[in-house]
């Protein structure tokens, strides 16, 4: 960890200097824990207790994240800017700290993404049994590399491009002789796979430019996008279905529900913090690399899989380039 850090109690949740290698990389291992959890919990929410509203538990977590956001600012547990000098003076007010309406618009391209990318991300996890839903998630790694150089002009050395593309020839094998294939659940991967990247792009450029600090940006994206999906959950009727849900006052459901909430808010500022100290591929591929305890458990979870050699091949060289990309950054 750097110096710096040591010495400011707020160092450790988003200090603006560069920390350490070792800091670096717990934050990306505390992000796989809180991915593998939330995955779990949101697969127990809409298969195990078969709950048919993903847009209402992606508004739970919404609402959760302001409340929390809203608190700890208030207590003066965190800050939402870190870089002033990049921030005009009307963008936040400055007895309260928090952004005004200018700066919601100077980061709505990023609200935006953020909105798709949790809508996505919820329906993508019902549509395909885990162990494909990783594989195929490693293929976010390509639209990555896709979004970094169209978007930041970045290009990945050859080593990287091809450590990349065997986890796409993984995909593909696996996907060959899967013998759950869904048509509408793959569509839901890939465009959560292209979201995921346009959103990571965009944290990474933002990051950079906006002045705010993970916190900051999470509260912008919240407060923009909460409204938004209240109105499509009125409008689709989710929301007044609820009192039909044969659960809804089970207390085993609402603990699940609510601990999908907390780490919901706990990954988004993993997910902020790891991209802005490492960069948006690596924020990939340690998601890439927590999947291998997802396989191992969803092969016995959730119903079970049953076991195809040529798919568990594709599931094996998907991982094997993950592995492959981690060798090749701790190299370099």
């Amino acid at each position: 960890m750097g110096s710096d850090t040591k010495h400011s109690p707020r160092g450790m949740l988003d200090h603006p200097g560069r920390p350490g290698k070792l800091y670096c990389g717990l934050v990306a291992l505390c992000y796989m824990a809180l991915a593998v959890a939330l995955l779990f919990f949101n697969k127990a929410a809409l298969s195990s207790y078969k709950f048919p509203n993903a847009n209402v538990i992606t508004l739970a977590q919404l609402a959760c994240s302001n409340v929390l956001l809203y608190a700890f600012r208030k207590l003066g547990w965190v800050r939402f800017t870190d870089d002033v000098a990049l921030i005009p003076r009307d963008c936040i007010d400055a007895r309260s700290g928090f952004p005004t309406q200018k700066m919601f618009r100077r980061v709505a391209p990023l609200s935006a993404a953020y909105m798709v990318y949790m809508l996505l991300s919820m329906a993508s996890v019902r549509g395909v049994s885990l162990p494909m839903y990783t594989t195929l998630r490693r293929t976010t790694a390509a639209f990555t590399m896709g979004a970094e150089y169209f978007l930041a002009g970045t290009s990945q050395p050859t080593v990287v491009v091809r450590a990349v593309g065997l986890m796409v020839l993984g995909a593909f094998v696996a996907g060959l002789h899967d013998l759950e294939f869904s048509v509408v659940g793959y569509a839901y991967v890939f465009a959560n796979n292209a979201a995921t990247a346009a959103y990571l792009a965009c944290i990474a450029r933002y990051g950079r430019t906006s002045g705010l600090n993970s916190f900051g940006m999470m509260w912008c994206n919240g407060m923009m996008s909460l409204p938004a999906l209240t109105t499509m959950t009125v409008l689709t009727g989710e929301l007044q279905s609820l009192h039909n849900y044969g659960h809804l006052y089970d207390p085993d459901f609402q603990s699940v529900l609510m601990a999908s909430c907390v780490l919901a808010f706990s990954l988004n500022y993993a997910i902020f913090l790891n991209t802005s100290l490492n960069s948006a591929l690596t924020q990939t591929i340690c998601g890439n690399l927590k999947d291998v305890v997802v396989i191992l458990v969803g092969y016995h979870t959730f119903g079970g899989v049953a076991f195809d050699p040529l798919n568990f091949l594709g599931i094996l060289l998907g991982f094997a380039g993950s592995v492959s990309y981690a060798y090749v950054k701790l190299v370099r």
